[in-house]
């Protein structure tokens, strides 16, 4: 990559941030002196970021992963793949953060949860707690076997676990089996409704930013942009 395709991409990484922090931030009615307490916790973070980088802190690597067993187990959740669990997940799917789980990234029409499992190029998983209570489900789609990717989705259902940290390490069970078991070699996301916290919790687990579709989707009178990660192994 050359010095100017760098450059747009950077450019790329910081609109979608840019669009991602305004949009969260004017919800909280925040004054000019808030901004900049914002922008100097910014630059706390990227420093502490750096230093934490060149003392050997980084994202896992992914090219040592080798086949995994099933269920996948975690320190708090594991993952078995999808069974009998139509009810559940129809349930999981009503609320308004549950609702986007089905929705294509390629058009704004819903799927529905048959279609969903019916499709062949589809995998799914069922996030469980470790006593096997289950708390949500991790998708790969579209796995193309010819160019070794998949489409990633995440959604942890039951409202109360959400916010405890269950997605990041399922989704981190999940792209091991991924790589270690499908042989996928590029796993990628398209986040709708720009959320800090899932941009940064995707940064952390080794997702990079590939760019911005504005205005991507229209839903229920509301148009979205997408933003795209993805995390590759060579």
């Amino acid at each position: 990559m050359n010095d100017v395709e760098t450059k747009i991409l950077n450019d790329l990484k910081i609109d979608a941030v840019l669009n991602s922090l305004i949009e969260e931030t004017s919800k909280l009615n925040l004054k000019q002196s808030d901004y900049l307490k914002l922008m100097n916790a910014l630059m706390d973070v990227s420093l502490m970021k750096k230093e934490d980088n060149n003392s050997g802190n980084r994202v896992e690597d992914y090219t040592k992963i080798k086949k995994v067993n099933l269920p996948l187990v975690g320190d708090r959740v594991k993952i078995r793949l999808f069974k009998n669990d139509f009810e559940l997940v129809k349930k999981w799917l009503k609320d308004d953060i549950g609702k986007w789980f089905l929705l294509s990234s390629s058009h704004s029409s819903d799927k529905t949860i048959d279609q969903l499992v019916n499709n062949d190029k589809n995998i799914l998983g069922i996030i469980t707690l470790l006593d096997n209570t289950p708390i949500g489900m991790m998708g790969f789609l579209d796995c193309d076997e010819v160019n070794h990717k998949a489409e990633m989705r995440k959604l942890i259902g039951e409202t109360e676990h959400r916010g405890k940290g269950y997605a990041k390490e399922a989704t981190s069970l999940w792209i091991k089996y991924g790589f270690g078991n499908l042989g996928l070699k590029k796993v990628y996301i398209h986040t709708i409704e720009n959320s800090i916290r899932n941009i940064t919790i995707n940064r952390e687990l080794g997702f990079e930013i590939e760019g911005v579709l504005r205005k991507e989707c229209f839903v229920e009178g509301n148009y979205y942009d997408i933003l795209r990660m993805s995390l590759i192994i060579e």
